[in-house]
C-alpha cells in the first residue's frame, strides 16, 4: 500500500523522498520488438542467448555466436501469452518476435519489477497482445534516487535467487521420487525391484487391488451438521462435519469424477464426497505402501467416459499389482513418507518465499 505522498510503504533507511510517476517511454533508451532469427546461425550452446516470448527454460530457444541484437543490461517483456511479464538480462541477447526490449539507465531488476507489479490492461478484438506503444505509454513510478532503485532491485534480486534455489530443490525431490517409484517397484514382466532394502530377496507376488483394498462410495453431505470431522472432495479439504464414512480407518482417497489421476491420503476419521472414492487397505497391507501403488498406476488408460474423466470401482478392484511382504511394504512406504513430508517442506518454505515476494512488491512500490 501507498500513501497520497507517492511514498511506498516500506523503504531503506536514508530515503525520504516522493517517488514521481513517468512514462516508460520517456525513461527508456529505446524499446523495440522482437524479429525473426537466422536458423542456419543457431547453436543449440554460444555466447549470445536467443530470447522468445516464453517463460519455459528462462525463455531461451537457441544461441548466435558472433551476434547479437540488444546490448546488456536491458530488460524484456511478453507481448503474447502471459502478456507484461519482465525480465532483467544480464547478458548481450536477441529477442524473437512477440518478444519486447527495453534498455534505459534504470536498475534492471528494479525495473523488471517495476513492471510485473503494473496492472497490464491490454486494448485488443483478438488474441491479447503488448506492442511497443502500448509498452511506451506505461506509467511507472520511479525514484528519485537512482541509489534507492539499485537497493529495491539487489534486494528483490536476492529474494527470486532465493526463490529459485528452493524451487530446484523441490524439482530435484519430486525427480527422486518419480524415480524411486519406478526402480523400488517391479517393472512389467519383473518379480522383483531393481532398488531394495536389505535383507529382502523373496519374489513380489501379483494381486489384484480387490484384494489389497476395500473401495468405499463418496456421499452427499449436505445432510450433516456442522463438526469437526473434515470432508474431502477431489481438491483436498473441503469442510467438516459431524458424521464420519470411516472413524477408525484411514484410506486413499481417488477420484470417480474429474480429477482421477491425484490420489491421496485421508486420515480418519473422514467424510468423502460422491466424486471421491476412498479406499481401505486391508489386514497385511501397508497404507503408506498402497498409496504408492496408487501413484504408480497410470489411472488415465482407466479412464472409461468420452467426456469428464471418470473410475468405477469394478476398474479398480480389476488392476493388477505386485506385492512384497508386509515388512517390505512397511520399509517401502515409510521411506516413501518421508520423503513425501521433505517434499512438503519445501512447498511450504517455497509458498512462504512467494507471498514475501507478493508482499513486497505491494509495499516497496507506489
Amino acid at each position: 500500500m501507498t500513501n497520497k505522498n507517492n511514498i511506498p510503504a516500506i523503504r531503506f533507511k536514508g530515503f525520504n523522498d516522493t517517488w514521481e510517476q513517468r512514462k516508460l517511454g520517456d525513461e527508456a533508451i529505446e524499446i523495440l520488438a522482437g524479429g525473426d532469427i537466422d536458423k542456419s546461425k543457431t547453436v543449440e550452446n554460444g555466447k549470445y542467448p536467443i530470447y522468445a516470448n516464453a517463460l519455459t527454460n528462462d525463455g531461451v530457444v537457441g544461441y548466435y555466436d558472433d551476434y547479437y541484437r540488444v546490448k546488456a543490461p536491458a530488460v524484456t517483456v511478453t507481448g503474447r501469452g502471459e502478456v507484461g511479464f519482465a525480465q532483467a538480462r544480464m547478458v548481450d541477447f536477441t529477442p524473437v518476435v512477440r518478444l519486447l526490449a527495453i534498455r534505459s539507465n534504470h536498475d534492471c531488476y528494479f525495473l523488471e519489477n517495476a513492471i510485473n507489479n503494473h496492472k497490464v490492461v491490454v486494448e485488443s478484438t483478438g488474441v491479447p497482445q503488448l506492442t511497443v506503444p502500448q509498452l511506451s505509454s506505461y506509467n511507472i513510478f520511479f525514484p528519485k534516487n537512482v541509489e534507492e532503485e539499485t537497493r529495491i532491485g539487489e534486494f528483490l534480486h536476492n529474494l527470486d535467487s532465493l526463490i529459485t534455489l528452493h524451487q530446484r530443490k523441490l524439482d530435484k525431490l519430486n525427480k527422486v521420487k518419480i524415480s524411486m517409484l519406478g526402480k523400488m517397484f517391479p517393472k512389467n514382466g519383473a518379480d522383483v525391484p531393481e532398488v531394495r532394502f536389505k535383507g529382502f530377496t523373496d519374489s513380489w507376488e501379483q494381486r489384484k487391488l480387490e484384494e489389497v483394498i476395500t473401495v468405499g462410495n463418496g456421499m452427499d453431505y449436505k445432510h450433516l451438521s456442522e463438526g469437526d470431522i473434515p470432508v474431502y472432495g477431489m481438491g483436498g479439504y473441503m469442510l467438516s462435519v459431524d458424521k464420519a464414512l470411516s472413524y477408525d480407518k484411514d484410506a486413499i482417497g481417488i477420484g470417480r469424477k474429474g480429477t482421477i489421476d491425484k490420489p491421496y491420503v485421508l486420515k480418519a476419521p473422514f467424510w468423502t464426497v460422491d466424486t471421491l472414492f476412498y479406499c481401505i487397505p486391508k489386514e497385511d497391507y501397508s497404507l503408506d505402501f498402497v498409496y504408492c501403488i496408487f501413484q504408480n498406476v497410470n489411472w488415465k488408460e482407466k479412464d472409461e467416459s468420452t467426456g469428464v474423466p471418470s473410475l468405477s470401482k469394478v476398474n479398480i478392484n480389476s488392476t493388477d499389482v505386485k506385492v512384497p511382504a508386509l515388512a517390505e511394504q512397511e520399509k517401502i512406504g515409510a521411506y516413501f513418507s518421508k520423503l513425501d513430508d521433505l517434499i512438503t517442506l519445501h512447498q511450504r518454505k517455497l509458498e512462504k518465499l512467494r507471498n514475501i515476494k507478493k508482499s513486497m512488491l505491494e509495499k516497496m512500490f507506489v
